[in-house]
């Protein structure tokens, strides 16, 4: 369990740090004029509708490792670290052939039209794309949690909803007065997002297997 809190932390807070998460939040606050609080307020409920499609998709899968867990006994000590490092393994070597950006939920076109029209319809479109954009990175992560059964898949579904929420909403409340120059130090993570977490995959799946060994 303390592995699953571990890694938990590690990918929701790389997953949340991706420029894409909140700079188009930011400078939609930034060109609205919108208040702290409804900066906030639109943030955690972009932040939450993101989660809640990646935790729905999440369970299902975390619900098949567990019932895996109980009829395979290979699978907890086996099957379930190999898939981890596999998964690494195609994360990283698909950031290394991507010259693209890793990482995109928001378009900031869309994001751009929407601003037009009034701020239910930019947090329409901003809710929308963000619930419809699940992360298959986490997702990976659910069948090894559900190994634990119900216990591992709530701490990492409650880690996750809440590390990123939280990250989300304090990342854009500082990023509204230096919006340029946090985006710029942030940046290399869009880029290389796949890569640092294809390697956190592969070094929970290692510890994973010699732990149950």
């Amino acid at each position: 369990m303390f592995q699953i809190l571990i890694g938990s932390l590690l990918l929701s807070v790389t997953h949340a740090l991706i420029p894409n998460h909140w700079f188009p939040l930011a400078a939609v606050s930034k060109t609205e004029n919108w208040s702290r609080g409804e900066t906030a307020a639109v943030t955690a409920i972009t932040g939450f509708l993101h989660t809640l499609s990646t935790i729905i998709i999440g369970i299902i899968i975390g619900f098949a490792g567990f019932k895996l867990g109980d009829e395979i006994e290979l699978v907890s000590g086996l099957y379930a670290p190999v898939i981890l490092i596999l998964l690494g393994a195609y994360f990283i070597i698909k950031n290394i052939r991507s010259k693209s950006h890793t990482h995109c939920h928001i378009n900031p076109e869309e994001i751009k039209q929407a601003s037009k029209k009034s701020k239910r319809a930019i947090i329409t479109a901003l809710g929308t794309m963000m619930f419809f954009s699940p992360c298959v990175e986490i997702e990976a992560y659910y069948f090894t949690a559900g190994q634990s059964g119900w216990q591992g898949i709530a701490v990492l579904s409650v880690v996750y909803l809440t590390v990123t929420v939280m990250a989300m909403v304090v990342i854009v409340e500082l990023s509204r007065k230096s919006i340029d120059i946090l985006n710029r130090k942030l940046h290399f993570l869009e880029h290389y997002e796949k890569l640092i977490t294809g390697i956190i995959l592969i070094i929970l799946g290692v510890l994973s297997f010699f732990m149950h060994h």
